[in-house]
């Protein structure tokens, strides 16, 4: 079966309803206006509108749509993760209000339900955008859909690097229990956290996808201790990155300047995407509305947008218990060293020695 039978039988299979309020892309249509092009250009019939490498219909309407719908895409799938693990962690009159909505219903087989269907739609949605940009480029016998796409990786927007989507496989393997345990019933997907030479985690995904995360962090290279995600998707310990932000640890990463760039990339948000060539000629033909949120996006900065990984922090705490242990001890001792300094200091600017 064509992936394009398979896109539109998951679309309006027995996941419709959960579709419904999700954004995904239209693969049939941008499919169609490809056919249309194409027939188009062995007609000879717009030849001084397109040239054999380019077509301005077509790079308004794919690069600008895809860039639209990966958006909403990615913000819908951002929102439901982090609706669905915050069911995970909660507790008390939270957790019991949790089950009551759903009849009683067992909360560990609902939540299993949508992090199944959250993967796959993910997935699914990633890889129309793979394909449609392959024919993009086969069509015109260019490069620009490959370009996109790079650049999308670069910019974090490609919705296989969401750290939201590693935060869901920590979640399933938390909820495999053990490094030997069964996954629960209905997980297709398959999750590996290894620890042997470099402490990674692998995803399986449909369509012979493997994605590989490493979770050491660049700074101390160490394993991650209380992981952040800034906003262009690197992984930190919390102490590292508010040390590079030059930020209080107890105050954490968010409270850091727009300023201030990750110690990796060296970027503010989309940098790269507004300003490097070929994608700034692409980036003429967004319409005013989408330039302005692509600026807006890029002033946000990468520390406001952090993300506090809390379930891969669970994952590494159940898997590296003597190592978690350890640094637990440290990371306090660091933490009330640097309130105390910093106490000090502003005794000493009071006291005026």
């Amino acid at each position: 079966m064509k992936f394009g039978e398979t896109f539109m039988e998951y679309l309006h299979g027995d996941r419709e309803w959960f579709l419904d309020k999700c954004s995904h892309v239209e693969y049939k249509r941008l499919k169609k206006v490809l056919k249309s092009c194409r027939t188009c250009r062995l007609n000879d019939s717009c030849t001084d509108e397109c040239e054999w490498k380019s077509c301005p219909l077509c790079d308004q309407l794919f690069f600008s749509e895809l860039m639209r719908e990966a958006s909403d895409i990615a913000g819908c799938f951002n929102t439901r993760v982090r609706h669905l693990l915050h069911l995970h962690v909660a507790g008390g009159i939270e957790r019991y209000m949790t089950r009551l909505v759903h009849c009683f219903k067992s909360d560990q087989t609902t939540l299993i339900q949508e992090g199944r269907m959250l993967i796959e739609y993910v997935t699914m949605n990633a890889i129309a955008i793979r394909k449609i940009l392959k024919k993009y480029d086969k069509v015109h016998s260019s490069v620009n859909g490959k370009n996109f796409k790079l650049k999308m990786r670069a910019e974090h927007m490609e919705l296989l690097q969401s750290p939201w989507l590693i935060e869901l496989g920590a979640f399933c393997l938390n909820f495999k229990g053990s490094e030997d345990g069964d996954y629960p019933s209905g997980f297709s997907t398959h999750f590996f956290f290894n620890v042997d030479v470099a402490p990674t985690m692998t995803l399986m995904l449909p369509d012979s996808i493997k994605l590989e995360y490493d979770l050491t962090c660049p700074i101390c290279l160490e394993t991650l201790f209380d992981p952040y995600a800034l906003g262009c998707g690197h992984l930190f310990c919390k102490s590292c990155v508010c040390l590079a932000a030059s930020v209080m640890i107890c105050d954490g990463p968010k409270t850091a300047s727009r300023e201030s760039k990750c110690p990796v990339c060296r970027e503010n948000l989309f940098d790269i995407l507004l300003f490097s060539w070929p994608f700034v000629n692409i980036l003429q033909l967004f319409s005013p509305q989408m330039k302005k949120q692509l600026h807006t996006l890029r002033k946000a900065g990468v520390y406001p947008k952090a993300l506090h990984m809390v379930e891969l922090d669970m994952l590494l705490k159940r898997r590296c218990k003597d190592y978690w242990k350890e640094r637990l001890v440290e990371e306090r001792a660091r933490v009330l060293k640097q309130t105390k300094d910093f106490w000090d200091s502003q005794t000493r600017y009071v006291v005026g020695y």
